[in-house]
């Protein structure tokens, strides 16, 4: 495997797990620079207002992380995991964006994602939307403490809409609403394991842990 991508809702643990892998099999962690974006809080506070101008910046900045560290691989690295995918752009937009401002989006979308190269797993970490919502308050970010339950539930049907159309890579899809792999080493090993131990074929595969 050269490239993994974990993800995941808002609130689901997929940066989380990115950086424990990385730390634990030698891999380059490619994480999102999303709290750096000046647009973020202001679209959680005026979403109409700003969802345009927020898509726009995060694909920019997404295509250029990505371009950057996949050509630029670490060489002591056995591989790279990033914690998203340019795709993410496409499903939050989907979801944020009024009809005429994503056909317009759909189309610099298109044009920049048949640069890039594809991941040789796709994890998608699955939690309901109550868990989701427990962990956003967990972790206390001010701009996120607000987010309705809706607009969590229209991000995870974006999703899985996206998967279904998907056959371009493996999509490994695990249910970890039972589990706690942050403080429990044995849910954490075996969810690596069911990650990197296995081979999965092109489309969906579903698993509950």
């Amino acid at each position: 495997m050269n490239f993994l991508v974990i993800e995941g809702n808002i609130g689901a643990g997929k940066t989380t797990l990115a950086k424990m892998i990385s730390e634990d099999y030698n891999a380059q962690f490619v994480g999102e620079a999303f709290a750096d974006n000046p647009f973020l809080e202001k679209f959680y506070a005026d979403p109409k207002a700003y969802a345009f101008t927020l898509e726009m910046s995060f694909m920019a900045e997404r295509y250029s992380q990505l371009m950057s560290e996949l050509q630029n691989r670490n060489l002591f690295k056995d591989f790279a995991v990033a914690d998203y995918f340019f795709m993410k752009s496409l499903i939050f937009s989907s979801v944020t964006l009024s009809d005429d401002e994503y056909k317009l989006y759909r189309k610099f979308f298109d044009i920049i994602y048949s640069r890039l190269p594809r991941p040789d797993l796709y994890v998608y970490l699955h939690k309901s939307t109550q868990n989701l919502q427990n962990q956003i308050a967990k972790r206390g970010r001010n701009y996120e403490q607000n987010i309705p339950d809706d607009y969590l539930e229209k991000i995870s049907q974006a999703y899985f809409s996206y998967f279904k159309q998907q056959s371009e890579f493996p999509v490994l899809i695990i249910d970890t609403n039972q589990i706690d792999f942050v403080n429990d080493r044995n849910h954490y090993e075996k969810l690596c394991s069911l990650i990197l131990e296995n081979e999965y074929k092109y489309g969906i595969t579903r698993l509950i842990m």
